[in-house]
C-alpha cells in the first residue's frame, strides 16, 4: 500500500515576508488608547515647568543687562518718580500711598507680571505649533477656504472637537473681521481650582488658556489668515477667545 505523501503548509507568519508586514502595520496603525485625564496632567506639568524656566530666563536677561549698563553699553534704566502725595491719600487718587500701606506689594508686583507674561508667550508658542499641525491634517483631503466665516466654523467645529471633545457653544461676529467664540464648560479650565478663592483661580486660568488661544491661531495661521486671539476668563469655567482678522483677509 502506498504512503499517501504530506505536502507542508506554510504558517500565515512566514507567507508574508517581513519587511510587507512592517508596511502593513504602517498603513493600518492599531489603535491605542490613553487616559482621558492624561491631557490635563501634561498641561499642569508643562505650565509648571515652563514657570520656571521663564524664571531663569529672565533672570539671566536682568543680569546680562546689568553687565551692559555697568559697561556703558547702554544707559541705565529711568529712575521711577517719587510720590508726594501723603500716605493717607486714598489709594483710588494714589498707587503710591497703596504700596506705602501695604508694605510695598505693589511695587514688586512688577516682577512677577513680568515673569507671567514670560510664562503665557511661551505657551502661546507651544500653542501655534500645535494648532497648526492639527489644521494641517484635519484639511488634507478638504478643498481651500473661500469664505472666512468658513475658516472659522472650521476652527469651532473641527479644531474644538479634536482638542476639547465638543464644538463651541456660541459664535458672535460684527461682519468686520471680529469674531467671538464662547465655550461655557472649556475642558482645559474646568477641574481647575485654588485653595486661596475664586479669584486666584480665575488668574491662574488666565495663563491656563494661554495654550488654546495659541492652538487657534495657529490653525488660522497654517490656513492663511494672521489672526490675533485674545482670551478672557470672567467666570469658571466659561472662556472667551476674540478672534479679530485683518481687514481684507
Amino acid at each position: 500500500m502506498s504512503s499517501r505523501n504530506s505536502l507542508p503548509v506554510p504558517s500565515s507568519s512566514s507567507s508574508v515576508p517581513p519587511h510587507l508586514a512592517a508596511l502593513a502595520t504602517f498603513s493600518d496603525p492599531p489603535t491605542r488608547h490613553v487616559d482621558g485625564a492624561m491631557m490635563d496632567y501634561f498641561l499642569i506639568e508643562t505650565v509648571n515647568a515652563l514657570r520656571e524656566s521663564s524664571k531663569i530666563a529672565l533672570t539671566r536677561e536682568r543680569e546680562r543687562e546689568k553687565e551692559m549698563i555697568e559697561a556703558g553699553l547702554i544707559p541705565p534704566p529711568a529712575l521711577p518718580v517719587k510720590e508726594t502725595k501723603d500716605s493717607a491719600v486714598s489709594a483710588r487718587d494714589s498707587t503710591g500711598s497703596l504700596a506705602s500701606t501695604k508694605g510695598g506689594k505693589v511695587a514688586a508686583a512688577g516682577p512677577v507680571d513680568e515673569e507671567e507674561e514670560a510664562l503665557k508667550v511661551r505657551l502661546e508658542t507651544i500653542g501655534i505649533h500645535v494648532g497648526s499641525n492639527f489644521s494641517e491634517r484635519l484639511c488634507r483631503d478638504r478643498a481651500l477656504f473661500t469664505e472666512t466665516l468658513d475658516a472659522i466654523k472650521f476652527i469651532c467645529k473641527d479644531i474644538w472637537a479634536a482638542c476639547w471633545d465638543k464644538q463651541v457653544d456660541n459664535l458672535r461676529t460684527n461682519h468686520r473681521g471680529v469674531y467671538v467664540l464662547q465655550d461655557n464648560s472649556f475642558k482645559t479650565i474646568s477641574r481647575l481650582s485654588s485653595w486661596q478663592g475664586r479669584p486666584d483661580a480665575v488668574r491662574k486660568a488666565k495663563v491656563y488658556v494661554s495654550m488654546p488661544a495659541g492652538i487657534i491661531k495657529g490653525a488660522l495661521a497654517r490656513l492663511g489668515y494672521n489672526a490675533t486671539v485674545s482670551p478672557e476668563v470672567t467666570n469658571l469655567p466659561q472662556c472667551t477667545f476674540q478672534v479679530k482678522l485683518p481687514k481684507g483677509s
